[in-house]
């Protein structure tokens, strides 16, 4: 049986069906609607204006349809190597990428494990959580960040150095690439044979003998879904003419087949099937170049005015100056060109005749008749003034993700609640960055190392049935339960740090925070670490009977709620002197604590 689709009748646009029976004249093909992709022939009016072929503003932009890899490819290493210039030799952008760099990955990249008992043992454990995360953050911590430099293959930098150089290069380039490497070396004193090799962008590129292999493309080699399976590695950077590996590639694999990474590329997709990524100052490139000439030429200008302290100024026009000092009827064009010497030697013998000319000896200029004398301001004579300059950097600083004020370094017209709704929302942006950049790549480094822990039997705190055979690790999502972990970066910092700390004491009050989010938010650093510190301080404390803070007199505003507070210890202390609450001596001494103000007025009254 043959089904017949259902033809939707749009009689009252193209007219009535002919093939019905029903004669009459179709509608104007200038207003049909064109059927296909891709045969955007005109209607009669537009729509959208922005999308106006003949409109007077519009009508010569015609960008054109491309995939995100046409985009991207052809510009990618121009635009690299220019974003690379800037940074090195714009101070302005150089300090963004530090800002990058100190508030995502700051002093130290701490791991923070928190394996999923509930998946890999069927039930909750606490208590194993508990072991498990000291003994991996302890052991962890060691290797990664031991001066030693066991985690690069190049043994120059630590852990955190090397997620803080991903962060700087995500910015330069818009993608960060680095290699796994296995230390078969008898020799090695390495701990664990896991190391991190980073890569230069430019160095992943198709081979010329694959320029057409529809499947490799940009130096990625990918299978029909357009999932990465190869990297396509330069064996020197192209600029490396003179070494013969600059046109070697090696071939490495994205994983192995038991699903162990070997090779880590991390951008952020921005179009589907996107294979490289494209850094965000691409945007910029031309205002923030043009910024550091405008800079240049106004140091220039500036510098130029400060040589010069004075100039002395005619009242009368250079045509009559140069024919009178001539004395000869020949026209202004010569007289100027023949009596410019003349004029200047003038002038050097009156000068010098008046030099020493002085009252209470102070000197007093003398000028030839005609003339004054105009001071020069140093710095004088920029051409558009500092309010251009501050919203190119304004611009800049939007590129970038951040306030002008951290970017400028000028905090001068800025009061606390806009430093703060800026430090907000720059917050926001580097979080996402975090997310997308240091914690994936941190998060890779951490499974590696774990596997190769797990398997050389380092971890003492897994069950023994666990530890004794790692076929578990590889079963569905067991890696991804055992690896779980969150990431202490860069600490928020503080602007009044008496307003924030009692939000963040109310939070915890409120169970709307914990001390982990506090501690890592305020000071970026482990909680359980931090109140282990806590304990041995006051363990110390009480060794050489010193007293507590936490015993000492507390007669601040309780950040909490806002109250008046005075310690039971206090009251108890005066106990004998001030009575009952109630007594005239406890109110004079809560007065003395906590003097109120308002009821000093009522007593004056």
């Amino acid at each position: 049986m043959v089904l017949m689709a259902r033809s939707t009748d749009f009689s009252d646009v193209l007219g009535p069906d002919s093939s019905q029976g029903v004669s009459s004249t179709p509608a104007p093909d200038v207003i049909r609607v064109a059927s296909g992709a891709g045969k955007e022939t005109a209607i009669a009016g537009e729509a959208y204006e922005g999308a106006s072929r003949f409109s007077r503003e519009l009508a010569l932009w015609q960008p054109g349809n491309r995939t995100a890899d046409q985009d991207i490819l052809p510009a990618k290493r121009l635009s690299d190597a220019r974003i690379r210039n800037i940074l090195q030799n714009d101070a302005y952008a150089q300090n963004g990428q530090r800002l990058h760099q100190d508030n995502i990955v700051g002093s130290q990249f701490l791991l923070n494990a928190k394996p999923n008992s509930q998946v890999l043992m069927g039930k909750l454990d606490e208590k194993w959580e508990d072991e498990f995360q000291e003994e991996v953050e302890e052991k962890f911590g060691l290797w990664a960040e031991s001066d030693a430099n066991y985690i690069d293959s190049t043994r120059r930098n630590s852990f955190t150095m090397l997620v803080r150089q991903a962060v700087g290069t995500y910015l330069m380039c818009g993608e960060v690439l680095a290699a796994v490497d296995w230390d078969r070396s008898a020799k090695s004193d390495r701990p664990f044979s896991t190391s991190i090799r980073m890569i230069d962008v430019d160095r992943l590129s198709t081979p010329m003998d694959k320029l057409a292999n529809a499947f490799i493309i940009g130096g990625v080699e990918v299978n029909q879904d357009h999932v990465p399976t190869h990297y396509h590695i330069r064996k020197a950077n192209p600029r490396d003419v003179y070494l013969t590996q600059a046109y070697q590639w090696e071939r490495l694999p994205a994983k192995l087949w038991w699903g162990r990474p070997q090779f880590i590329h991390l951008f952020e997709q921005m179009r589907p099937n996107q294979t490289r990524g494209m850094s965000d100052m691409a945007a910029g490139i031309r205002e923030t170049h043009m910024a550091r000439q405008f800079r240049d030429v106004a140091l220039q200008n500036a510098v130029v005015q400060a040589t010069y302290a004075a100039v002395v100024e005619s009242d009368l026009p250079a045509q009559d100056i140069f024919a009178r000092l001539m004395a000869s009827d020949t026209d202004a064009d010569t007289a100027i060109k023949q009596g410019l010497g003349q004029h200047l030697e003038v002038m050097s013998a009156f000068m010098a005749a008046a030099d020493q000319l002085k009252l209470n000896g102070v000197r007093i200029p003398a000028l030839p008749l005609g003339s004054k004398l105009k001071m020069q301001s140093p710095g004088q004579g920029a051409p558009l003034g500092m309010e251009f300059e501050q919203s190119i950097l304004r611009n800049i600083a939007a590129l970038l993700g951040v306030s002008y004020e951290q970017l400028s370094k000028d905090y001068t017209e800025t009061n606390y609640s806009s430093a703060r709704a800026a430090m907000t929302e720059t917050w926001k942006f580097m979080v996402g960055r975090k997310k997308v950049v240091a914690d994936r790549f941190a998060n890779i480094v951490y499974r590696l190392w774990l596997e190769e822990a797990i398997n050389k039997g380092v971890i003492k705190s897994l069950p023994k049935r666990m530890g004794s055979d790692s076929a578990w690790l590889y079963a569905p999502l067991a890696m991804e339960a055992i690896t779980a972990c969150e990431w202490i970066g860069a600490a928020r910092g503080q602007i009044d740090p008496l307003k924030e700390t009692q939000s963040s004491v109310l939070l915890i009050k409120h169970k709307l925070s914990t001390y982990e989010r506090e501690l890592a938010r305020i000071h970026g650093s482990d909680w359980r670490r931090e109140l282990r510190q806590v304990a041995r301080e006051k363990k110390e404390f009480e060794h050489y009977d010193l007293t507590y803070i936490d015993d000492v007199q507390d007669n601040t505003v309780n950040a909490a709620s806002g109250e008046k507070n005075v310690s039971e210890a206090a009251k108890h202390d005066f106990s004998d002197i001030l009575g009952s609450e109630n007594g005239t001596l406890a109110n004079d001494f809560m007065d003395a604590v906590h003097p109120d103000p308002d009821k000093r007025g009522r007593d004056a009254k």
